[in-house]
């Protein structure tokens, strides 16, 4: 991977409501912020050589959009908090099987400690792993196992 061009570049992908980190349902989501979430996939990804870029939208076909647009730029990877469309997207699902980007599939929640509609995810299918329950801090083992699925190793 020829590090500063656009195969570093890892989307990280953040579904709907997740605009609201820190003020929703904070008991199950945290305090953080999405800017809080952005900095720290920015920062994690850094350590490996790569850049994450990090987007978020409440329109599933936005989310679409940003998918095509990886496999467009060449994206060495994605990283994928679906939200709600997790549950319910073939749609989102189809785009990253055709896309073939590796994916990470996360989640801050555990979402099979919660109600049942949540208990299947569309995305994780199309995803090499999945993460829920770790929090914010699940994104940074999700890049962290992305990077390792990609070949890419921490800077020193």
């Amino acid at each position: 991977m020829a590090q500063g061009t656009a195969a570093a570049t890892i989307y990280v992908l953040n579904g709907p409501n997740l605009n609201m980190l820190g003020i929703r349902e904070p008991e199950k989501y945290g305090h953080s912020s999405l800017a809080d979430v952005e900095r720290l996939c920015v920062e994690t990804a850094a350590q490996f050589g790569l850049t994450a870029d990090c987007r978020q939208s409440n329109r599933e076909g936005e989310l679409i959009d940003f998918i095509h647009e990886a496999h467009a730029k060449k994206a060495a990877g994605i990283i994928i908090n679906a939200g709600g469309y997790s549950h319910t997207s073939i749609a989102l699902h189809d785009a990253l099987v055709a896309v073939k980007i590796p994916t990470v599939e996360v989640h801050i929640s555990n979402i099979h400690a919660r109600e049942s509609f949540r208990h299947h995810s569309f995305t994780a299918m199309a995803a090499f792993a999945s993460l829920c329950g770790f929090g914010i801090d699940g994104y940074r083992l999700a890049i962290n196992g992305l990077a390792a699925k990609i070949g890419a190793t921490a800077k020193t």
